[in-house]
């Protein structure tokens, strides 16, 4: 997701004045990111800029802001005009303190042995339990949703199996719950990498709050061959809680980063991408050892099994 850097609050936060948004759908990812560029550079600008993809067998996408006022509509008529997008939505959000809404509504969630709650309600939770304090932000990550769920209980059986990750990689680490989990649990050394700022400055203020500061090192990385992260390969686990097509693109630089033997949890697929992911990695060197199933998506638990790539 693409945001302004320089937003100083959550658009959705505001609990006075107005919030209107403008969603248009492109097709293919190249086109809806320049047109995102082409947003941030409107008069007035949007305060938050998203960019997601929709529908994987189409390549489609959707771009969208938050505008502090209504939008100019023939700006946007012309950037419609001019990277070929679907007609921008323009439409006014009742302004709501959203981040409390959230705060009120979520509730503890377990996950194995992980328990992630917000300040604002700690839970009953056995000794045994590590905890992972999320508060409600811009970044993704609080734990309830299947992907987090399944990557924090793919860690866990890891565990219990006997498995001990000394480095571990986080990449699209969101809020940084699954690295923060890997440093509570086994005092891993963690690189928690996402493209976006919020991202990296949420994931480190999270973990500033769980103690794992000096344990988890944040970086704004989109590659797992980058320079911070190649320092620290190679990684006895690796994190990808991405989406389905780039996961198949970051195959081989995961297997440029792992030995023989180190575990690799990938998720954010829907079932029905699971086993076209499954395959890819597969061909890497990467074979599933377990499929975890939560609600529509699947979370794969991987093993790498030669010292090398098989291509």
């Amino acid at each position: 997701m693409r945001r302004r850097h320089d937003a100083e609050e959550n658009p959705m936060t505001a609990k006075t004045g107005e919030v209107w948004t403008a969603f248009a759908t492109i097709a293919n990812e190249r086109d809806a990111q320049s047109l995102a560029e082409a947003m941030e550079r409107m008069d007035p600008a949007p305060v938050g800029i998203g960019c997601f993809e929709i529908d994987e067998d189409d390549d489609l996408w959707e771009v969208g802001g938050y505008f502090d006022g209504r939008p100019n509509a023939v700006l946007l008529a012309l950037l419609e005009a001019a990277f070929g997008s679907q007609p921008f939505v323009i439409s006014n959000v009742p302004p709501e303190d959203w981040v409390s809404k959230v705060r009120r509504e979520l509730r503890p969630v377990r996950a194995g042995r992980f328990v992630l709650h917000g300040g604002h309600d700690e839970g009953d939770a056995p000794p045994s339990a590590v905890r992972l304090r999320i508060e409600a932000a811009m970044a993704f990550g609080t734990g309830h949703h299947g992907t987090t769920r399944g990557c924090l209980t793919a860690m866990d059986r890891l565990a219990r199996e006997g498995f001990v990750a000394r480095r571990v990689l986080d990449l699209g680490t969101g809020t940084g719950a699954l690295g923060m989990g890997a440093a509570l649990l086994w005092k891993s050394r963690v690189i928690a990498t996402d493209i976006d700022a919020v991202a990296v400055m949420t994931a480190h203020e999270n973990g500033r709050a769980n103690g794992t500061g000096l344990m988890m090192r944040t970086v704004e990385a989109g590659r797992a061959t980058g320079g911070e992260v190649m320092r620290h390969a190679p990684y006895d686990l690796v994190f990808a809680n991405i989406l389905a097509a780039p996961l198949k693109r970051l195959a081989p630089q995961i297997a440029r980063v792992t030995v023989s033997g180190s575990a690799v949890v990938l998720s954010g697929l829907l079932h029905r991408q699971a086993p076209g992911v499954e395959r890819v990695f597969a061909g890497w060197g990467m074979h599933a050892v377990e499929r975890i199933r939560l609600g529509e998506w699947t979370t794969l638990s991987l093993r790498r099994m030669q010292k090398g790539p098989l291509r």
